[in-house]
């Protein structure tokens, strides 16, 4: 019987007509990306977040997630390039994005909320946090939200802000949902940045950072300094791999929000 090389070769041949290498897959090239404004972390991913694919930051809430986010809008703002950010829970803070140099007059900002919440706010009768809200109903308004702004493919970058969000929430978001997201971003050349809990893109995700806080530092008892923050690489595509090539080892430094990288084994 013949081997399966000698196999492929005679299909090959067969196709070659009307199909020129037919079985020969794409060679592997390197993703566009765009730098995040903060030099360790875009060497830690070969010079930025990617273009055109979703990239999940996580952590814990103070984990640095959204002030990475924010550092990456920024980068893209100041190109003049017009960005998106979704929020569900109604966390986003204009006044800590222009602080950290977001141009928000390039931002669009999309608040998500029901008509149960809105009419029940305007009595007061609802806290933001009360068990009587309906998280799933504003998760689906940010999934379609996002869904629309993606298909306009006038976007540059568009953060879906999932951190406020429980766990059991993000992970009812169906896999074929991020599918989709992923071949929309790829068509209109956007990066999708999700910030989460957890990582609930799943293969579709094409970086996944792990985010951390190591410590607050102060100046003195009364002031405060800024955070140092920790940044794992826990899942990375579209990367060529090289004999011999090494990513730069974990590093430390100190700024008004200092970073920590810090690489996998």
């Amino acid at each position: 019987m013949p081997s399966a090389a000698v196999l492929r070769l005679e299909i090959e041949r067969a196709l070659a007509h009307r199909f020129p290498a037919a079985l020969t897959p794409a060679p592997r090239t390197i993703r566009e990306v765009a730098a995040t404004g903060i030099s360790e972390v875009d060497e830690l991913l070969d010079g930025g977040l990617p273009i055109g694919a979703i990239s999940e930051l996580t952590g814990p809430e103070s984990s640095g997630r959204t002030s990475l986010a924010l550092a990456f809008l920024a980068r893209r703002t100041a190109e003049n390039r017009v960005c998106a950010w979704v929020d569900v829970n109604n966390s986003f803070d204009p006044e800590s994005a222009a602080a950290n140099g977001v141009a928000l007059q390039q931002v669009l900002w999309v608040r998500c909320q029901d008509r149960y919440e809105a009419k029940n706010a305007q009595n007061r009768k609802l806290p933001r946090e009360q068990p009587g809200a309906r998280p799933w109903t504003r998760l689906d308004q940010a999934l379609r939200a996002t869904d629309l702004l993606l298909q306009a493919s006038g976007f540059a970058a568009i953060v879906l802000d999932l951190g406020a969000t429980a766990r059991e929430h993000g992970n009812r978001i169906p896999a074929a949902t991020w599918f989709r997201f992923r071949q929309a971003a790829d068509r209109a050349r956007c990066s999708l940045v999700v910030l989460g809990r957890a990582a609930y893109a799943q293969s579709s995700a094409a970086v996944v950072l792990e985010c951390a806080r190591q410590r607050v530092m102060t100046a003195g008892e009364t002031v405060l300094r800024g955070f140092k923050f920790a940044v794992r690489g826990r899942r990375e595509r579209f990367t060529p791999i090289e004999i011999g090539t090494r990513k730069p080892p974990a590093s430390t430094w100190q700024a008004r929000a200092a970073w920590e990288t810090e690489m996998l084994a």
